[in-house]
């Protein structure tokens, strides 16, 4: 039995106990999202709080670029709702995919390997340069999926609608030629 046979059967097999369907999720992040505007008087959102951190850290490494840096000036480190909501996500993530059935621990996912080999380097690199891109992509925006596309989306501004129409399209046009099944013959 291969490794891939072993992680097939470890999640086909898994006991499940929640099905997170597209509509049950979408209702959850949606009372989620009511009910931080209702009580934290602030959108749903990640990249600044991600930022924040990464300027927390960073102040050990580069005290002076971090503190000469006009955008953790006005964005410093503090542990607020922002942080709150990141460390949360990661324990909700957890535990969703604990109460599904579906949590483990991999390093180069299946679909990943038949792509592109089992090299953890060019897994890891790729993942780096990715979470480079996207979160300077966020801070372009003003703001990533769940702040512009969810949270301005819910409010209906222009820029979440805006948003929303690009990223679908660049996502399915992404995934497609990042994950297309190589031709036989």
């Amino acid at each position: 039995m291969t490794d891939i046979d072993i992680e097939r059967s470890v999640i086909v097999d898994a006991p499940r106990s929640i099905d997170w369907t597209p509509y049950l999720a979408g209702a959850g992040i949606g009372v989620l999202s009511w009910v931080v505007f209702a009580v934290v008087a602030n959108p749903i959102g990640i990249t600044t709080a991600i930022s924040q951190v990464a300027g927390g850290l960073a102040t050990n490494v580069i005290t002076e670029a971090v503190t000469h840096n006009s955008y953790w000036k006005i964005h410093p480190f503090r542990l607020d709702y922002g942080t709150l909501f990141l460390v949360g996500t990661f324990f909700g993530a957890m535990a969703s995919a604990v109460a599904s059935g579906t949590f483990r621990v991999e390093q180069v996912p299946p679909s990943w390997r038949e792509r592109f080999g089992p090299s953890l380097a060019r897994r890891y690199a790729a993942a780096f340069i990715g979470g480079v891109l996207t979160m300077y992509g966020a801070r372009m925006a003003g703001g990533c999926t769940s702040g512009n596309g969810i949270s301005q989306g819910l409010q209906l501004a222009v820029v979440g609608w805006t948003f929303l129409a690009v990223m679908f399209p660049v996502a399915i046009v992404t995934a497609m030629l990042l994950f297309k099944r190589p031709r036989s013959g």
